[in-house]
């Protein structure tokens, strides 16, 4: 005579209890651990935001974050303002850097109208503008933080990646690549924007020429490297009427 535990149905219950105590554990874990995943998230934009405008702990070659215990009185410091502009609105915004860029260009592709989060910061007593923006390499998202000047002439930048291949696409997250676009120009002398263009064969190896619209390529990285002159290109341009109203 076989046994209750042979039985088919037992396996089956058994399994389903064993689902639902697993899933309610995972479930409970998830909700108690949502409140430090989110401020872990809000303190790394913090620090994203504080890197593009020069506020870093970068030695001589590596790039580095301030401490996530001074990033809040640090963001506080730099940052006088957040705005967020949207069509012809532009309002100030305390939250701004929580915005979801990604989201917002979903709306966009929808036909609404996207909000456009700009911070506004002071270091060594010149005004800086810091964007965000959102594209895709080769494996999965990019995204970035841009600072610049009122002439939008590139003054940090800081990128990061999802899935990128170590050692080629993960790479832009790394100073010598991030720091070749400091002083790139983003217009023309006209006022047209042109981007800066991540290119191969660029011959530029000390990135000497700043208004060429282009930087040098990561080797065997040229999926990832057109994803950043994409997102740089397509995001960026929006903040263009912006900052030809400062000069009005």
């Amino acid at each position: 005579m076989s046994k209750k535990t042979d039985n088919n149905l037992y396996t089956l219950v058994f399994a389903v209890i064993m689902v639902l105590v697993v899933g309610s554990v995972l479930a409970f874990f998830a909700s108690s651990l949502k409140p430090n995943i989110d401020e872990n998230k809000r303190v790394e934009k913090q620090q994203n935001i504080l890197y593009a405008l020069g506020v870093n702990d970068n030695d001589e070659s590596n790039a580095n974050f301030i401490s996530s215990a001074v990033a809040g009185k640090k963001f506080e410091k730099y940052i006088k303002k957040q705005i967020v502009i949207q069509g012809d609105n532009i309002t100030e915004d305390a939250n701004a850097y929580l915005i979801d860029v990604k989201q917002q260009q979903t709306f966009a592709k929808e036909g609404k109208e996207r909000k456009l989060p700009l911070f506004v910061g002071e270091k060594d007593g010149k005004i800086l503008y810091v964007a965000p923006i959102y594209g895709k390499g080769l494996w999965d998202a990019i995204w970035g933080y841009v600072a610049m000047d009122e002439n939008m002439i590139i003054q940090g930048a800081y990128f990061d990646h999802k899935g990128e291949t170590p050692g080629l696409g993960a790479n832009i997250k790394q100073r010598f690549f991030m720091d070749d676009f400091h002083g790139e120009h983003l217009l023309t002398d006209e006022g047209e924007f042109k981007g800066v263009t991540v290119a191969k064969g660029n011959n530029d190896p000390k990135n000497e020429r700043k208004s060429d619209y282009k930087v040098d390529a990561i080797a065997g990285a040229t999926i990832t490297g057109n994803g950043v002159s994409a997102m740089i290109k397509s995001d960026l341009q929006l903040y263009v009427p912006y900052f030809k109203s400062l000069k009005n």
